[in-house]
């Protein structure tokens, strides 16, 4: 049943986002009545084997409720102008991909709120939900942040932490619960923040962490590592870099050598203190039971 979308918020605010997800965070905020006047995407990018012009999800969102959109490939002086030429209340940051310049998320009389899946200071940076998620924290949550010049700095307007039932859950499972918990927060406070009834309070620098730098080798699985710390990375790094092992099939000859293969694996949970993979996606080939591509005569290096 499709829920029933209130009364549209006289609250005049710009977005700015690009992927899928962001579009997800947009459904909720526009069935409790907030739809933004602006939608600030990045620019329609090649894409697919054919290399077709493709727009981004959120510019195709905005467009399906005429709503105008800007796709600046540089936030310029001219682009900022552009925006302060008019009146706002509020920009909205969530999955942009982009840093904002000073001169931008200072224009709106409430500021800029960035979206943020940590419960900051904790996990600072590009990939809180990764980090959460590897360093096995347990609990997740939301921060909505008052933008500053530095990183995921401001202060804090709300916070909502959320326990996840089944931990660890996948990256992907947690990037989709995250936007919605996110929606319904900013969904909350946002006339609250508007009209001055909360204020925003500074975060405790002292505690602060950051999210590691990571690489695509860093997805390297060594599978006589402690079991639950390799589900660990296999959750974490499912929606970025993935993780891998490398299997050889037939026997190294003087003649002939064994053929290296370097596998995704995809999918894994623990039975009895031990893991057991389920999905793996060899190189070149389609995605299969980790049982059946060990029946291809596959030997783990």
């Amino acid at each position: 049943m499709t829920k029933k979308v209130k009364k549209k918020s006289d609250t005049r605010f710009a977005f700015f986002g690009t992927p899928e997800l962001a579009t997800v965070f947009l459904d909720d905020l526009e069935r409790e009545g907030l739809v933004p006047s602006l939608v600030v995407t990045t620019p329609d990018r090649p894409k697919g084997r054919g290399m077709a012009l493709t727009s981004p999800p959120v510019k195709m969102w905005a467009a399906a409720r005429n709503i105008l959109v800007l796709q600046p490939e540089r936030l310029d002086t001219e682009f900022v102008s552009k925006l302060a030429a008019r009146s706002w209340q509020l920009f909205i940051v969530i999955y942009y991909g982009k840093i904002l310049p000073r001169e931008l998320f200072s224009i709106p009389k409430h500021g800029t709120i960035n979206v943020h899946f940590s419960l900051l200071p904790r996990w600072k940076g590009t990939s809180p939900i990764r980090a959460s998620i590897l360093n096995d924290d347990g609990k997740s949550g939301t921060s909505l942040v008052l933008m500053d010049e530095k990183i995921d700095h401001g202060p804090i307007i709300a916070q909502k932490e959320f326990h996840i039932a089944k931990w660890p859950p996948s990256a992907r499972e947690l990037e989709v619960f995250a936007t919605h918990e996110s929606a319904k927060l900013l969904s909350a406070v946002i006339k609250l923040w508007v009209s001055g009834e909360i204020e925003a309070r500074e975060q405790n620098h002292d505690l602060e962490t950051m999210c590691p730098t990571l690489k695509k080798d860093d997805g390297l699985i060594n599978l006589s590592d402690d079991p639950y710390k390799n589900l660990l990375k296999i959750r974490a790094f499912d929606s970025t870099i993935g993780t891998h092992a490398f299997f050889e099939r037939g026997t190294s000859t003087s003649s002939r050598q064994a053929k290296r293969i370097r596998v995704q694996i995809l999918n894994a949970h623990m039975d009895d203190h031990s893991l057991i993979i389920d999905r793996v996606k060899p190189e070149g080939k389609r995605e299969m039971d980790y049982e059946d591509f060990l029946r291809s005569g596959a030997q783990l290096i």
